[in-house]
């Protein structure tokens, strides 16, 4: 029989002892070796099988144990141990003969398994000796971040750059995470944690996809938008069409809104008339109200291209304006 050393790699975000069967198999069949204690170690132990906690460098420890024993299992450690794995190959190229090694997954992060990671650090970083800072905020002092992240996150849609968008999501979510991790310390009957957040949007993707989730039968999008409008108003008292749309938003998007929440509603409302504004601000206004009025009716969307042109004219600027005078030398010392 063919000496080996199984190399078992599990996931440390899953709970310790969540094992296939083959990894099963192995660690009660064969001596299991590890580098330190751990919950993993103690799950192991408790199924029966024998762990020896090796203190200091392994390959030696490890080949002593294959020549004894035929097989024997590396129980890794959270980050995988690469190190010992790239030894001991080394090792084991100069010597083929010691023993053939053997890369095994126990466990594997799920999709998302990363995201466990971010709720731990915010953790960390929002809990008595973390960041100060972090542990100064509050849902309003942070407002104006999580709006920020989220229009520099509009941005690298705009520019089409994708890299840019993961790492800006990546900002989004933390605004996320460290508001659930703020909310922890509210008044109890206040408090609610980050897994509240993600219950709550499971439950509602749940509940507005009956097409997909409860083999409700829908022919096109259309009739998949109008369901979910359906089922959104029956979750919500709503007393007017109005409510529930973002009034901080930028004018012309919150114009342009407003309008198609009306016009969906089959609410007819005049707009307002410019000529007859004594105001002057009242008057532009009705102005603007009316040309995003126009928009809505030929499918633009307003505020889009606002910002366009908006951008190429900063453009332009740039390309104009005189260039800065040339930086003055230091004086002498």
């Amino acid at each position: 029989m063919t000496a080996r050393i199984v190399l078992l790699v599990t996931s440390p975000r899953l709970p310790a002892g969540l094992l296939t069967s083959a990894a099963w198999d192995v660690v009660r069949q064969h001596p299991v070796l590890t580098g330190a204690e751990s919950e993993l170690v103690t799950a192991v132990r408790q199924a029966g099988a024998e762990v020896t906690v090796v203190d200091g460098p392994a390959t030696q420890p490890l080949l002593d144990a294959v020549a004894a024993h035929g097989t024997v299992v590396w129980l890794a450690g959270p980050a995988g141990d690469e190190a010992l794995a790239r030894e001991l190959g080394l090792r084991l190229a100069r010597q083929p003969g010691l023993a053939e090694m053997e890369l095994m997954y126990g466990s594997w992060d799920p999709p998302g398994a990363r995201l466990l990671d971010a709720v731990a650090v915010l953790d960390r970083l929002a809990s008595p000796g973390g960041d100060p800072w972090k542990r100064a905020q509050t849902h309003r002092s942070l407002a104006g971040y999580l709006l920020e992240e989220s229009y520099e996150a509009y941005d690298a849609i705009s520019a089409d750059d994708t890299d840019a968008l993961r790492e800006e999501l990546g900002d989004v979510l933390l605004q996320v995470v460290l508001h659930a991790r703020l909310a922890e310390e509210l008044p109890e009957d206040e408090r609610w944690t980050i897994d509240d957040v993600a219950g709550g949007l499971v439950d509602k993707m749940i509940r507005r996809n009956p097409h997909v989730f409860a083999g409700a039968e829908v022919g096109t999008l259309d009739e998949i938008t109008e369901n979910w409008e359906r089922i959104k108003r029956a979750e919500k008292a709503r007393h007017s069409v109005l409510d529930g749309v973002a009034l901080s938003q930028p004018a012309l998007a919150l114009a342009a809104q407003i309008l198609d929440r009306a016009a969906r509603a089959g609410v007819k409302v005049p707009l307002p008339i410019a000529e007859i504004q004594l105001d002057p601000e009242a008057k532009l206004g009705a102005s603007l109200l009316a040309m995003v009025a126009e928009a809505r009716e030929a499918g633009l969307d307003p505020e889009q291209a606002l910002r366009r042109t908006t951008l190429s004219q900063a453009n332009t600027i740039r390309e104009t304006e005189p260039p800065p005078p040339p930086a003055e030398p230091p004086p002498p010392r």
